[in-house]
């Protein structure tokens, strides 16, 4: 199974406009702090960083109220750490009268490696116009350039295109507002491990900068709730800032605008409007009953369980009705993918069906929490008794002790992982499992996102083996502090880190909504 580009222009939604009104009422504050730079950079080469670019200090943020730029002149500020805001600065003329205006192009960039990028070279396949730059004329100095839209950043290049031969340009009191729904005022979680934790600390910086007025999958690029990114967020979120209102809203947010046929999209627009994107992903969908357990386990909060109980069970109903066969077999197609990951270099079949095992089963306790009839639980209990059987029998290789995926019989860590976190067998021969993994499939090859780690080090957690975890999470996200991280990216391949699903890094995300479990996996396990 691939995930690709989905236009389905025909699908018709719902617009609930009881659950959007209570998705209104838990719009959460959103807190706001002043900050400005440390320092002016310039860019050098840094092997030990991403694509090879580093940054280095050349003056103290004092002197660029005693700099003038004109014609293709520029200064970088360097603000110490990513955040996410509104930016201002003043600008003036010294010199002659200004005799023409003033051009002056703004670059956000989250790495210094986004510096060196000319969006004039871009030829991806996504919309160029997520790149954060601004080229701005002014007619009369003074001014307060005050931009409108917010930016996800740590450094800003102010890039002078022209003034005139007559005069030139100061720029002065550069200001950053930041925002974010996530009350950062928490008590320092004690890690005794230093690199532990430097990745919990990143970890926590991704996830405050990703709380916006929804759970963002990236503040740079879509700002749009994505139910997988939800997941893990809201796990991680329940291990630090606990705004368990946000969760609340987004959950909201996905019943409200369900398709016709019942199914979950993938993600909503939020903003002045509500809508439901068109992009249906079959993982995704069952992953509203994941959340909405996590949320009920964490918040005991049975009256919302209530209200969204039919949605859950219309995603279970839909993915049993149409995809299960009698003999617990599963057929998946690409009308309804499953993601996994974004690589598409390995069968996801065997994967998807530990999914539906695993979304399955968090039915079940949901089942038991609404006090349901035993003889409504008996169709879903069937249903994981049969499609367990068939995995058994069918998908797992006795011989090998592994499980395979696609008409080839595949071998790969996905279809593993997803297993052993679904509990097809029991936790003895899931170690087994894992230690397969590690000394037959590693080092990780072809997995390109920390939403894929995630899952891989959370299984190692759960059965046991508790310093490869450790190891992988020090060799992963450490590797992305190494690169130059402040927070943690949305693709990464450590034996490719300028990976880009999108045919260009220029539009990839620096800080991702489902790479901050860190957060979460340090508190639960450690």
């Amino acid at each position: 199974m691939s995930f690709t580009f989905q236009i389905n222009s025909d699908v018709e939604f719902n617009h609930n406009k009881k659950l959007l009104d209570k998705a209104e009422d838990n719009v959460t504050e959103l807190y706001h702090e002043v900050k400005t730079p440390q320092q002016i950079v310039t860019v050098e080469k840094n092997k030990q960083k991403l694509d090879g670019i580093g940054v280095k200090k050349i003056a103290d943020i004092n002197e660029l109220a005693k700099m003038s730029l004109g014609r293709n002149e520029r200064v970088i500020l360097d603000f110490g750490d990513h955040y996410v805001g509104r930016f201002s600065i003043k600008a003036r003329s010294i010199g002659s009268p200004m005799d023409a205006p003033l051009t002056v192009k703004l670059k956000f960039a989250e790495l210094p490696a986004e510096l060196e990028q000319k969006s004039e070279d871009y030829d991806g396949w996504l919309s160029k116009s997520w790149m954060q730059e601004e080229i701005l004329h002014l007619d009369q100095l003074p001014a307060i350039i005050k931009l409108p839209r917010r930016y996800s950043f740590r450094y800003v290049e102010l890039s002078v295109i022209d003034t005139s031969p007559k005069w030139k340009t100061i720029f002065s009191e550069p200001t950053l507002l930041t925002e974010s729904s996530a009350n950062n005022h928490l008590k320092e979680f004690k890690v005794k491990d230093a690199e532990l934790k430097e990745i919990y600390k990143v970890g926590l910086k991704t996830l405050e900068d990703c709380m916006q007025d929804v759970f963002e999958d990236g503040p740079k690029r879509d700002r749009r709730l994505w139910i997988g990114d939800l997941r893990l967020q809201a796990l991680a979120n329940y291990a630090s800032f606990k705004n368990t209102t946000l969760v609340k809203r987004c959950l909201y947010l996905f019943a409200a605008m369900t398709a016709k046929d019942g199914r979950i999209p993938a993600n909503v627009f939020a903003g002045h409007s509500y809508a439901p994107d068109d992009t249906f992903l079959l993982d995704y969908s069952l992953f509203f009953t994941s959340i909405l357990d996590d949320y009920v386990r964490e918040t005991e909060d049975y009256n919302l369980l209530d209200e969204l109980f039919p949605i859950a069970k219309k995603q279970m109903d839909y993915v049993l009705d149409r995809f299960v066969n009698k003999d617990g077999s599963i057929n998946l197609n690409e009308d309804y993918p499953v993601f996994i990951d974004w690589s598409n270099d390995f069968s996801k079949e065997t994967s998807g069906i530990a999914v539906i095992v695993y979304t399955l089963k968090q039915f079940n306790h949901l089942l038991k929490l609404q006090k349901v009839e035993r003889s409504d639980q008996v169709k879903y209990i069937n249903n994981i008794e049969k499609i367990i059987d068939y995995i058994k029998n069918r998908l797992f290789d006795k011989e090998r002790g592994l499980f395979l995926s696609g008409t080839n019989h595949e071998v790969n860590i996905a279809s593993q992982v997803w297993m052993v976190l679904a509990g097809v067998f029991d936790k003895k021969t899931n170690k087994k499992i894992m230690q397969k993994i590690v000394t037959e499939l590693f080092p990780i090859k072809g997995i390109a996102t920390p939403y894929m780690y995630h899952h891989i080090t959370e299984a190692l957690f759960q059965v046991g083996l508790e310093e490869k975890a450790v190891k992988l999470l020090k060799s992963y996200w450490g590797g992305m502090i190494r690169l130059g991280a402040d927070t943690y990216w949305e693709a990464f391949e450590p034996e490719n880190p300028s990976y880009s699903p999108y045919g260009s890094s220029m539009v990839n995300s620096y800080c991702h909504a489902w790479s901050c479990t860190p957060v979460y996996l340090i508190k639960k396990y450690l």
